[in-house]
């Protein structure tokens, strides 16, 4: 504007408005400001030029422009913030994998089979040759029992057998004795019978009788001998038969192992009484403990929701904690009955050990795998949104590739 315009337009404002005052424009909205006095300005329209009051609007309008775009860069750096704080959230790849559904069980190693030895017949420990942590063989000696009337028995035993065979010798004398005085009278006896029929009258009646009853005694005679012969015999048997029983009972003072394994625990000593182990397990005393540990056994609780996935022959994996270490295995035998207190079936692992690393008495942990899945589509299980009420599928977010989630 021109001088004289710009002179009318502030002797006005200061004529109607009072004096000047610092006009302080808001940072935010500018044109607001402006509107404002552009307001004031056309309240006192009447006293100011026509041109003044041109140039007084086209500077509002431009300044109305200017906020407006200055508003614009307001709004897309608002847009901007909300963008960035839009929520991220992970993604993964679908792999293929060997899935299994597991139980791990805790059980404690037990030796295949365990006994306590004991001697067969009472007597006094002479030699015990194994102590405790000693590996033995099947069949090796592990004590010597001493029964001193125990020879006395053997050779008891012994001369009644000589006693019986020397009853059978006498009496196969006495039956071919008898076997000839048989054949005499027999003889006899016949010929006094052809005689009298070729010459009947010629000897009496009598002395045939005679003849005929030696034949018979003497046949009696040689049949009780083949009797006393036989009863000497089954004798002989008897006494061969208690022999046996003395020699087989002597044979049991050398006490031995019943299988391959460690001997556990020592019971006696040398030169202790020992009881006979038929009697009251209360008052014998065993010699040793032999336990075979070459093998293991674990027997473990399994649920009853399992139970009919078990299988013989079913390969596990046993692992010592203590040890941090895993071992083969395989399920040996099971029970094949749940027990009404626990609710559990007891089944049987072997886990062999031939360098006997494994101890009875450790604590394992055996994964028993129940079902398994070869090469299946796997994504991690938080990715999952599990049905509800009747649904038992699940739902999993895609996506796709334009970046969008299906």
């Amino acid at each position: 504007m021109d001088n004289e315009s710009s002179r009318s337009f502030h002797q006005a404002a200061h004529h109607d408005v009072g004096p000047p005052a610092k006009m302080e424009v808001p940072a935010t909205r500018p044109s607001v400001w402006l509107l404002r006095k552009t307001f004031l300005v056309l309240d006192m329209r009447r006293r100011i030029p026509m041109k003044t009051l041109v140039w007084v609007l086209a500077l509002g309008a431009v300044m109305i422009f200017l906020d407006a775009c200055g508003g614009s860069e307001h709004r897309a750096e608002a847009q901007g913030s909300v963008a960035e704080e839009s929520p991220t959230v992970a993604a993964a790849k679908v792999v293929l994998r060997n899935l299994s559904r597991d139980v791990v069980l805790t059980a404690e190693f037990i030796p295949f089979q365990e006994v306590d030895v004991l001697a067969k017949v009472s007597g006094y420990v002479k030699e015990i040759r194994v102590d405790v942590g000693d590996h033995v063989q099947q069949g090796e000696t592990l004590a010597t029992v001493e029964i001193p009337e125990m020879q006395d028995d053997m050779v008891r035993a012994q001369a009644t057998i000589d006693q019986a065979e020397a009853d059978v010798n006498g009496t196969r004398d006495e039956i071919r004795r008898s076997e000839a005085a048989h054949e005499i009278a027999h003889l006899s006896h016949q010929r006094l019978a052809e005689v009298i029929k070729e010459r009947p009258g010629l000897i009496a009646q009598q002395e045939i009788d005679d003849a005929h009853s030696r034949d018979l005694v003497a046949e009696a005679q040689l049949a009780s001998a083949n009797s006393r012969l036989a009863a000497a015999m089954h004798k002989v048997s008897v006494t061969r038969a208690e022999f046996a029983h003395v020699k087989t009972m002597l044979a049991y003072t050398r006490v031995t192992t019943p299988f391959a394994g460690v001997i556990t625990k020592r019971y006696a000593n040398t030169g202790s009484m020992i009881q006979a182990g038929t009697a009251s397990q209360t008052q014998a005393m065993p010699l040793v403990r032999l336990s075979e540990n070459s093998l293991l056994r674990l027997i473990l609780p399994v649920p009853e929701s399992v139970v009919s996935l078990v299988r013989v022959g079913q390969g596990l994996t046993v692992r010592v904690p203590t040890m941090n270490r895993t071992f083969p295995g395989k399920v040996a035998r099971f029970s094949g009955r749940v027990q009404l207190s626990t609710r559990t079936m007891d089944t049987e692992v072997d886990v062999p050990n031939p360098g006997f690393t494994l101890v009875p008495g450790m604590y394992a942990e055996v994964t028993l795998t129940t079902e398994s899945r070869s090469h299946a589509l796997t994504v991690p299980i938080t990715a999952v949104v599990l049905g509800t009420g009747t649904e038992t599928t699940g739902t999993v977010m895609t996506i796709a590739s334009d970046g969008r989630l299906e």
